[in-house]
């Protein structure tokens, strides 16, 4: 079995390593760091969760060992598309470079450009960034490109969802030519092979695994759902995610439940939250100070349920994670191998759920496809299971009275029989005058003046209204033969 000594690393890397508790590299890590050690262009494709992180990391660390960088000009340049990955990275290199004196910055929004500014006026050697904050940093005049000599671009096809791909074509144009390109991706689209063969020259292409394929050690599965009524879907979805997770009991320590909206991660968050579940969104619209408090309490263990956009179904290392929800089947077939690959990392079991409706069957036929694998359906926990947490709320919905429309419940007592009189004022006079009635008429607001019916209200309510104690024989009539037809 190959060790991380046996990779030509620098002495004080693999001391880091030792530290961390790691002492074998994954397939691709082991296939990555030997070129990247030798200064090749690297092209890694690996599915999520095997390691690409540290690939890039631990022979940048050990190739910038020696040197200086000068101020406002890096010596490398990591691009990560999201906020979260990239502060991940950077406590990448924190870790493995900790008996090593490299500097790095990191460039990410919903920070303080006057921070960011003062670290890349000192000088760093590992500069860490977003691509729309690092255009930023340049077009402001505070950044130079020209001295990086090592560039890694991280997740690539996520770049290519989320609409990066002009930004990191500026990006390239900006460096030099003969910098050093480590890229890799979970998947390789068209447009990702087109990039690659632009910029990269000659890389080592490394694919340990058939793309777009999810772990073993996940059990998938598959839960179909048809609403009993279009208005009820959303409610009735949340309910059977409620209904899953009490199935799944104690063996769900924590989840992501990944849904395809925005709007919905705060529906869904907040609906946990009313029955009794531990949640929090996190989403590109929350401030950045929130999402990494989030995250933060996510990964420490204080916070059970993560309700996620796809901000977090890519290179977020939470190693613990027992189970990843679909609330939604996504959009796009490579998501659902990238959210479900937040379980079963580093070579534990996890468990992928995920509720389809109708109309989404078109996307999970995409998704089969791609994994080339049938999900196992089972069956809807509503008819089988109640969760326990709604049980209260169900029985205090169900124990108000309903009210009828048309008649008062008074109204509604049993009809005479046939050979009754037909007059009987006196029985709706008691009626009109039961102690609920002037209650009622007392709460209105009494106007003043000579308004209608405002000689009765000045007396206190207590003359009958309308026909008054006489009833016309017609009307009694018409009810009588309606009682009888």
């Amino acid at each position: 079995m190959t060790k991380f000594s046996d990779l030509k690393l620098s002495p004080k890397v693999l001391k880091a390593i030792d530290e961390a508790g790691y002492t074998s590299p994954t397939p691709i890590q082991e296939g990555a760091i030997p070129p990247a050690l030798e200064g090749r262009d690297v092209l890694g494709i690996a599915q999520t969760g095997t390691g690409k992180t540290a690939s890039f990391t631990l022979p940048m660390i050990t190739a910038l060992a020696r040197g200086r960088a000068r101020a406002r000009m890096p010596r490398s340049l990591v691009l990560c598309p999201t906020r979260e990955l990239a502060a991940q990275v950077a406590a990448n290199f924190d870790t493995y470079a900790k008996n090593v004196k490299l500097t790095k910055a990191l460039l990410i929004g919903g920070v303080s450009f006057k921070e960011q500014d003062q670290l890349i006026d000192r000088g760093v050697d590992v500069l860490i960034a977003t691509p729309g904050r690092l255009l930023d940093h340049f077009e402001r005049g505070k950044l130079l490109l020209t001295g990086v000599q090592i560039m890694v671009v991280d997740e690539a096809d996520r770049m290519l969802d989320m609409g990066f791909i002009p930004d990191i074509e500026r990006i390239f144009s900006l460096t030099p030519f003969t910098r050093q390109t480590l890229f890799f991706s979970a998947t390789m689209a068209p447009e990702i092979e087109r990039i690659t063969n632009t910029f990269l020259s000659n890389p080592a292409r490394i694919e340990v695994a058939r793309q777009a394929t999810a772990s073993e050690t996940i059990t998938q599965e598959l839960c179909m759902f048809k609403a009993s009524r279009r208005d009820r879907a959303a409610t009735e979805k949340r309910k059977i995610l409620r209904a899953l997770i009490d199935r799944e009991g104690d063996a769900c320590t924590n989840a992501i439940i990944f849904c395809n909206r925005k709007t919905d991660v705060d529906t869904v968050a907040k609906s946990l939250k009313k029955y009794g579940y531990d949640a929090a969104p996190i989403h590109g619209d929350l401030e950045q100070s929130k999402r990494t408090e989030v995250l933060n309490g996510f990964r420490a263990g204080t916070l059970r349920f993560l309700c996620a956009s796809d901000v977090a179904a890519r290179g977020l290392d939470i190693p613990n994670v027992s189970h990843v929800f679909n609330f939604d089947v996504p959009g796009h077939a490579e998501d659902y191998v990238h959210r479900i690959g937040r379980t079963g990392r580093a070579g534990r079991d996890g468990k992928a759920i995920m509720i389809c409706e109708p109309r989404d069957e078109k996307n999970l036929d995409a998704v089969e496809r791609l994994i080339e694998t049938k999900i196992p359906r089972v069956d809807n926990p509503l008819e089988t299971h109640q969760p326990a947490s709604e049980k209260p709320v169900e029985s205090d919905a169900e124990a108000k009275p309903k009210r009828s429309r048309g008649r008062r419940s008074d109204d509604t007592a049993k009809p005479a029989p046939k050979d009754a009189p037909v007059q009987e004022a006196p029985q709706a006079q008691d009626t009109e005058t039961k102690p609920q009635k002037p209650q009622r008429q007392a709460a209105k607001p009494q106007r003043g003046g000579r308004g209608r019916g405002g000689s009765d209200r000045r007396d206190g309510g207590n003359k009958p209204v309308g026909m008054g104690d006489h009833l016309p024989d017609f009307i009694a009539k018409s009810f009588d033969d309606r009682r009888t037809s």
